[in-house]
C-alpha cells in the first residue's frame, strides 16, 4: 500500500493488525482503549468482528500507533465498503478524509463500486459541489466523472452540470486537451439551468479564443447575447425576483457578448464594426442608479471600451496616441499585456518605432511569462495564449531593427511556451520565424533550439505511440 509516498505494509485486517500491536506492546484491551480514547466496547467489537470503527476513532489508532495518516484507509474501505452497502454516515466523513489526504486512488475505487447503486447520487453529486467549490478539484473530478457514467442514458440537468464540472476542471495549458474537453462538453450547453447556459457559453468561448476559432467565437456570442435578452425578458415580466445563479447579473453577459464581438471583428481588422460593437456594450452597461455591483461592472466595462477605442487607433496605423494608450494602460495593469499585444503588431505593420514603450513597460514585460503576471480578470489559458503572440510578435519587431541577439531571444521564449500547451499553430509559425533567421542566432541560443524541437519530436513519437 503506498500512503503518502511511502511504501507500507500492513495485516490482512485492521482488526489483525491491531491485535498483533497489542501482543508487541504487551498492553491489554482496557489499557489499549484508554490511549485510543475509544470505548473498549467499541474497540472489543471491532476486533471480534462485529462492528466497524468511526473514521475518527480510525485516526486516534492510526495516532497513537505512530503511523501515517490514512495508514489503514485502503484495509478500511475493502472492508467496509466493498462487500456491503455502506451506511451514508460512515462513508461521506471516509471520503472527506481521503480528499484532504488526497487518497485519489482510494476515492476512485470505493466511488466506483456504490455509484452501481443510484441510491448515493444525489449525496455524491452534494459532495462533488463542495469540493469543488473548496478547490479540491482532483477529487471532485472523480464523483463526477463517475456520476456521469451513472446518468449518462437520463440526459438529466444534472448530467449536464456534471460535464460541465469536469469541462471547467480539465481546462488546462495544453490546447489539445481543451479541445477535447470542449468538444465533449459542447452537447451538454442546452441541458443545463439557463441562467448556468450564460456561464457556460462564456467559458467555451474563452477556449475557443485561445484555440483562434474565431468564426465559433461570434456563434457563441450571438447565442450568449440571445439567452441574456431571453432571461432579461423572462425576470422583467415576472412578478417573484428568483435567486440569481448566474455569477454576474444578466446585463452583463449581453454586455460581455458584444464585448466578444467587437474582439473579433478587431482580429478580422473590421475597425468601424468593432467600435460599434464596443459602443453597443458601453450603452448595455449604463445602468441608472446601479448597486455597488453593478457600478464595479460598469465601470469595468467602460473601462475595457476606453482601452479598446485607444487599441482601434494604434491598430489602424495613429501612433500619435500611443502615449495616451500608455497612460491609460498604466492605471490599469490588467491591460498591459493585452495591449501591448496589439501594439507591438501594429508597429510591425505601420512601421513605427516603441522602443521607449517598451523600456517603460519593462519590469511588466519581464514578468509576462512568470507567474508574477498580473491575471486580473483573464483566464490563465488567454494571458498564456496572448503571451505566445507578443513574444512572437517582439521577435518580429527585433527582426525588423536586426537587433539579432533579443529577437531569437523573443522567438525562443514564444517557442518554449507554444511547446509547453501543446499549440500546434504558434508552434510552427515560430519553427518557421527561426528557420528565416537561423544564420543570426549564437551558439547558446541554437543548442536551446535543438532541445526544444528534441521535445517537439519527443511528445510527436508518444503521439504516434497512442494512436497505435
Amino acid at each position: 500500500m503506498i500512503v503518502g509516498g511511502k511504501v507500507l505494509k500492513t495485516s490482512s485486517t485492521i482488526s489483525s493488525y491491531i491485535s498483533d500491536y497489542l501482543n508487541e506492546k504487551g498492553y491489554n484491551l482496557k489499557q489499549f482503549s484508554t490511549i485510543c480514547e475509544i470505548n473498549v466496547g467499541s474497540l472489543s467489537a471491532m476486533l471480534t468482528g462485529k462492528r466497524f470503527l468511526s473514521i475518527k476513532q480510525l485516526d486516534n489508532l492510526t495516532r497513537v500507533m505512530g503511523l501515517v495518516e490514512g495508514y489503514f484507509y485502503e484495509t478500511y474501505a475493502a472492508e467496509c465498503f466493498m462487500e456491503i452497502d455502506p451506511h451514508w454516515k460512515r462513508l461521506k466523513p471516509f471520503l472527506f478524509r481521503c480528499s484532504q489526504l488526497d487518497m485519489l486512488e482510494c476515492i476512485n475505487r470505493v466511488v466506483q463500486h456504490i455509484t452501481d447503486n443510484r441510491s448515493y447520487l444525489n449525496e455524491l453529486f452534494d459532495v462533488g459541489e463542495k469540493w469543488y467549490r473548496e478547490g479540491l478539484y482532483k477529487a471532485s473530478l472523480i464523483l463526477y466523472q463517475c456520476l456521469t457514467e451513472s446518468e449518462k442514458y437520463h440526459h438529466s440537468t444534472r448530467l449536464a452540470l456534471c460535464q460541465y464540472r469536469i469541462f471547467a476542471i480539465k481546462i488546462s495549458m495544453n490546447q489539445r486537451n481543451n479541445i477535447s474537453a470542449a468538444a465533449q462538453f459542447e452537447p451538454y450547453i442546452e441541458k443545463l439551468e439557463e441562467e448556468v447556459q450564460l456561464d457556460a457559453i462564456k467559458d467555451l468561448a474563452h477556449v475557443y479564443l485561445t484555440m483562434r476559432y474565431w468564426d465559433s467565437v461570434y456563434l457563441l456570442a450571438e447565442q450568449l447575447e440571445r439567452k441574456a435578452d431571453f432571461q432579461i425578458k423572462m425576470q422583467s415580466n415576472s412578478k417573484r425576483r428568483s435567486k440569481r445563479i448566474a455569477i454576474y447579473p444578466l446585463y452583463a453577459y449581453k454586455a460581455y457578448a458584444n464585448l466578444l464581438k467587437a474582439n473579433i471583428c478587431l482580429e478580422h481588422q473590421e475597425y468601424e464594426k468593432a467600435l460599434e460593437f464596443t459602443k453597443k456594450c458601453e450603452e448595455i452597461v449604463d445602468i441608472a442608479n446601479p448597486a455597488p455591483e453593478e457600478q464595479e461592472i460598469t465601470e469595468r466595462f467602460r473601462n475595457w471600451a476606453e482601452g479598446n477605442r485607444y487599441l482601434y487607433s494604434i491598430s489602424v496605423g495613429k501612433c500619435e496616441i500611443l502615449d495616451a494608450y500608455l497612460n491609460y494602460i498604466e492605471k490599469n495593469s490588467s491591460e498591459i499585456l493585452v495591449a501591448f499585444v496589439y501594439i507591438v503588431e501594429a508597429a510591425n505593420k505601420h512601421i513605427f518605432n516603441i522602443d521607449n514603450a517598451l523600456d517603460r513597460f519593462d519590469y511588466h514585460i519581464k514578468s509576462f511569462h512568470t507567474d508574477k503576471c498580473l491575471k486580473g480578470v483573464y483566464t490563465n489559458q488567454i494571458l498564456n495564449y496572448r503571451t505566445i503572440r507578443f513574444y512572437h510578435s517582439l521577435a518580429r519587431y527585433r527582426i525588423n531593427q536586426q537587433r539579432w541577439t533579443y529577437a531569437i531571444n523573443n522567438l525562443l521564449t514564444s517557442l518554449e511556451l507554444s511547446i509547453n500547451c501543446d499549440d500546434d499553430f504558434w508552434v510552427i509559425q515560430c519553427v518557421d520565424l527561426y528557420g528565416q533567421y537561423r544564420i543570426y542566432s549564437n551558439e547558446n541560443q541554437e543548442q536551446k533550439y535543438v532541445l526544444l524541437m528534441e521535445r517537439i519530436v519527443k511528445r510527436k513519437l508518444v503521439d504516434i505511440e497512442n494512436i497505435d
